[in-house]
């Protein structure tokens, strides 16, 4: 499904589609260079000339990583980073610059991105960068559709639900919930029943494990 850069991160999902890579540099000559080399290797890319063609472009949801010259006509990479992040985009980052001195890779570092690489770097060590970034973004992809599933089964729990799945998860018995919510415990093992099926539980250790990543997902 096609989206634009916002929008092919907002909904990941786990998948086995081609990588892509997304190249931004305004030299022609290394964006065609980056491009033959990455379609040596069976890569998938586009590129762009400036930050402002990346934005307002559509691109495939597929997993991948952007690769970005810090700097750029208008506006530069490490703005792009911030705009990105701002939006929720969490696409890796590869920068690479002729003038790269260390505050600036620290802070590109802080920021999130991936890695770093002086001009003029290695075929192999751009290659290596990009095959560490494009796991990476399986994994998150993978992570984020695992999530959405949960928060797709949470929403079906009514509000009592959820609240015993809550004194569940914290280790309470069954009459100590009845107590707590002022229900009988029979009704409390109705309500756990619906709790473990529909969230897709096994155990109590399971739906444990399941709501921290609700929470942690919750917080990110």
């Amino acid at each position: 499904m096609a989206g634009n850069i916002r929008g092919a991160v907002a909904k990941p999902k786990a998948d086995t589609a081609a990588p892509l890579v997304v190249i931004v540099e305004d030299d022609e000559g290394v964006r065609e260079g980056l491009q033959d080399l990455l379609r040596s290797v069976g890569l998938d890319t586009i590129a762009y000339g400036s930050t402002g063609d990346l934005l307002g472009a559509t691109l495939p949801d597929r997993p991948g990583c952007l690769i970005l010259d810090v700097r750029l006509p208008g506006s530069s990479g490490l703005d792009l980073q911030a705009k990105l992040a701002a939006t929720g985009n969490r696409l890796p980052i590869i920068f690479m610059t002729g003038h790269g001195d260390i505050p600036m890779s620290v802070q590109a570092m802080k920021a999130g991105a991936l890695d770093f690489l002086t001009k003029p770097f290695r075929d192999q060590d751009m290659l290596d960068a990009i095959a560490v970034a494009i796991e990476r973004d399986r994994v998150r992809r993978a992570s984020s559709a695992g999530v959405a599933e949960l928060e797709a089964l949470a929403a079906t729990l009514t509000a009592r639900e959820a609240e015993v799945m809550q004194h569940v998860v914290r280790g309470l018995l069954n009459k100590q919930i009845a107590h707590a919510l002022g229900i009988s415990e029979i009704t409390v093992k109705i309500h756990r029943g619906n709790v473990m099926r529909k969230m897709g539980a096994g155990s109590v250790a399971d739906l444990v494990r399941k709501t921290e990543l609700l929470k942690t997902s919750a917080g990110a």
